[in-house]
């Protein structure tokens, strides 16, 4: 129980804190989340995309396993998704919504230090790893996704090449397969729009918290934290036995593809227009229950 209770006061807390600084700002001070996710979308996100990608080793040989993985357990969470919706006739936009909430785990602040704290070292490089894929995925797949609910597929892989996420996610694998050094000014000033991203996505999530309505949509919202936090669990470990990962790497990977929906899926829903109260109500609800899934699952992985 100690265990539970220091997990819990030293990876969620500080997020529910941060969070809860923005919605009393949205409260009291009436700021616009769509101006945040703005700044966060065009500016933070890119500089910080940037810098994981080009200052991060990525060899080693589980590596390629690794990446097939987090590709593999986003696309079929996605696709049962997408399936789902058609069966219960849902609109495009809550679709598209349904999706980017299930596909995309919050692989960074929450996972990250859950694997160091209950794996160790080793599992944390993995886990590394796996939210480097996971996040040219969010800042691709799922950018085209989101847009979708807007307009055809056709015209958001037009579109996807208007935003400089994408050009991010090309420059710095460009610079990482080069070896190349970035000039000391562009990395000071890329580190300080970067290290800005996860702080103001969390005060983005605060403010969207303030219009949360968890009694709209009941049946995607059940459906996403059934999926998100059921249904994903069951796929990371039968995807981790087809992909025969081991030891430290078994365990980063499953714990990664099981973590609660990304707060960066809010930037794009806000971005988008993309349902925002739903997808909010998402990142809530698994974030908050995440632990009934996590608990059993981090004794399965021999934590």
């Amino acid at each position: 129980m100690e265990k539970l209770i220091t997990l819990f006061s030293n990876n969620l807390l500080p997020i529910f804190l941060t969070a809860g600084a923005g919605f009393i700002a949205r409260k009291k001070l009436e700021i616009d989340p769509k101006t945040i996710s703005r700044i966060i979308f065009y500016l933070f996100s890119p500089a910080l995309v940037f810098q994981l990608l080009a200052n991060n080793n990525i060899d080693g040989r589980n590596s390629l396993k690794i990446v097939a993985y987090a590709v593999s357990a986003a696309i079929i969470i996605g696709v049962l998704s997408f399936i789902i919706s058609k069966f219960l006739n849902f609109d495009k936009k809550l679709t598209v919504a349904l999706m980017i909430t299930v596909m995309h785990t919050n692989a960074g602040n929450f996972g990250l230090s859950l694997n160091s704290f209950a794996f160790g070292e080793e599992a944390l490089s993995y886990a590394s790893l796996y939210f480097i894929t996971s996040s040219i995925l969010i800042y691709t797949v799922g950018v085209t996704v989101a847009s979708m609910g807007q307009m055809g597929l056709k015209d958001s892989l037009k579109r996807l090449f208007q935003y400089p996420l994408i050009y991010s996610v090309f420059l710095a694998l460009i610079f990482n397969y080069f070896n190349w050094a970035v000039p000391v000014p562009i990395s000071r000033s890329l580190d300080l729009l970067g290290s800005a991203a996860i702080p103001a996505m969390l005060i983005l999530l605060g403010m969207q918290l303030s219009t949360v309505d968890f009694k709209a949509d009941v049946m995607a919202l059940t459906t996403a934290n059934i999926l998100r936090i059921v249904v994903a669990p069951v796929i990371a470990i039968a995807l981790a036995a087809l992909f025969k990962l081991d030891g430290a790497a078994y365990q980063a990977s499953i714990v990664e593809a099981s973590m609660p929906t990304a707060v960066m899926t809010t930037v794009l829903a806000t971005e988008f227009n993309i349902r925002p109260r739903f997808v909010t109500s998402v990142v809530t609800l698994t974030t908050v229950l995440s632990p009934l899934m996590l608990t059993p699952l981090l004794s399965f992985l021999g934590s």
